[in-house]
């Protein structure tokens, strides 16, 4: 008797579960089809209005249709990354051309430029769900992140303007973002070896994202650190030493003493290097590429010099504030800044003179940004840092509260998390010297995806903001096209 009655419990609660689940996947997926169908009436648009390739596609588009062609030993000086895009890109290509419905279309057609676009159209839906899969997996413990607000955020950050303007050409982002992000989950769900896989692709689309690779690697890192900081502080019987990024400089000091006796650990290092050992093989196997190649570009050089541009990283705050200005802006927050300026007055002072220096000393400024005036940053750069000398200077006190609410937003992961969020945001972005806006896509996915999920009233805000931006940014670049002195070529704004 309570043996039935227990057993119809149970099914009754599993009937339930499944219609949830059959719900919310059925949610997921009409977002994901309107995505796609949205994407495709813009891309219809894209494509008619810009049928020829366009900046880099100039070099991408030849260069995979030699491949299409079978002629692999052939490659362009000009391209700087490898060519995972194009080996990727011929291998859905051949697909496509032995399917029954295209069976009698010439590989000149199926290679042709709005096909290899639409190869990007697929990436693109591909990094709707995966980030809406990162998100449940991040937050899955969070209550108050409903299905409807993971899936808000997956709309909101599938669209983000920068990357979601480049799903439209083809360009190497789409594909780049969709590898890592995948090798990102895969990493979050234990899977380290299909990870590490995946990072290779990742690696195969865009050289630095080796940085990526070393991050998931650095997650696993952050979580053993975390585990034996607890156990050290419950042996010790000590009360509270957070690992939070509140720490005062007294714990700050008691972590890195821990971090050192960890690392020097014979036994904690091969236990760590047993764990993310797929990743180390990826990164020593890069470090040898970069030996052999003499570098870590490959193809022309003269316009890819790595150095120490400090500024990217005051820049890329201001990026990522302005991005994410509806839920990382609030009264409460210019509050909390306020009283945190009060609290520690040296700490701030000094890390502003710090900040002075940096401007003075090491911003550098490529002669792209100077010349090329088809991208935003072009006009950034002119109409801002370029009015006055001391503008640079000026802005630091911006640059402080924009990295004050970058850290503030990711107080709820561990001191060790952050640790290695910006070593590698750092190794990403501080040897680039152009100021160039593609560069901060995948940071800024990691640090939107580990916040807090915002309130669907603010999802709702930021969905609008990406709305309107990505509308300004076709508007500009499909009407408001202009000539170059002496030149009959089209030429159209972009990021």
């Amino acid at each position: 008797m309570h043996r039935n009655f227990f057993l119809s419990k149970n099914l009754i609660f599993y009937g339930k579960t499944t219609k949830i689940m059959e719900k919310v996947e059925w949610y997921i997926f009409a977002s994901l089809g309107t995505y796609f169908l949205i994407s495709c009436i813009l891309f219809s648009k894209f494509t008619r209005e810009q049928k020829e390739p366009y900046m880099d596609e100039i070099f991408h588009v030849p260069q995979v249709q030699k491949y299409c062609e079978g002629r692999f030993n052939e490659w362009d000086p000009m391209i700087t990354t490898l060519p995972g895009l194009y080996l990727v890109s011929v291998g859905i290509v051949k697909i496509v051309k032995s399917s029954v419905w295209l069976a009698g279309w010439s590989g000149k057609v199926v290679c042709s430029t709005g096909m290899l676009r639409f190869i990007n159209l697929l990436f693109s839906s591909g990094n709707l769900y995966l980030i809406y899969l990162i998100l449940c997996k991040l937050h899955q413990t969070d209550k108050t992140a409903s299905t409807s607000r993971r899936i808000l955020s997956a709309l909101a950050l599938s669209s983000f303007p920068v990357l979601y303007f480049f799903t439209f050409l083809y360009y190497t982002d789409a594909g780049s973002t969709f590898f890592t992000l995948f090798a990102y989950l895969m990493c979050l769900y234990g899977s380290h070896k299909i990870s590490g896989l995946l990072g290779f692709c990742a690696v195969m689309f865009r050289q630095t994202n080796i940085i990526w690779v070393v991050f998931c690697a650095g997650v696993l890192i952050a979580q053993k650190l975390t585990e034996a900081w607890k156990t050290k502080l419950t042996k010790k019987r000590e009360d509270k030493v957070s690992t939070s990024t509140e720490a005062s400089i007294t714990e700050i000091k008691k972590v890195t003493q821990f971090m050192v006796e960890y690392i020097l650990s014979t036994s904690n290092v091969k236990n760590l290097i047993c764990l993310t050992w797929p990743y180390v093989m990826l990164l020593v196997g890069f470090l040898v590429f970069i030996v052999l190649n003499g570098g870590i570009v490959v193809g022309d050089r003269s316009s890819h010099e790595a150095c120490l541009n400090f500024p990217q990283l005051f820049y890329f705050f201001s990026f990522t504030l302005a991005f994410s200005i509806s839920h990382s802006l609030s009264y409460q927050k210019i509050v909390n800044f306020i009283q945190s300026l009060k609290k520690h007055p040296i700490f701030f002072l000094s890390l502003t003179a710090l900040s002075l220096f940096l401007v003075w000393k090491f911003t550098y400024v490529h002669k792209y940004l100077l010349a090329d005036n088809r991208h935003y940053p072009f006009y950034v750069w002119k109409k801002i840092f370029q009015k006055h000398r001391l503008v640079p200077f000026i802005l630091v006190p911006g640059y402080i509260f924009a990295a004050w609410s970058f850290v503030d937003s990711l107080k709820s992961k561990s001191l060790f998390w952050n640790l290695m969020f910006c070593v590698c945001l750092v190794a990403a972005i501080v040897p680039q010297k152009l100021l160039e806006f593609r560069y901060y896509i995948l940071p800024y996915l990691i640090y939107r995806l580990n916040i807090q999920v915002p309130s669907v009233f603010r999802l709702v805000l930021e969905l609008g903001l990406y709305t309107i931006v990505n509308a300004l940014t076709f508007y500009l670049f499909l009407n408001r096209t202009f000539h170059w002195s002496g030149s009959w070529e089209v030429q159209r704004f972009m990021w």
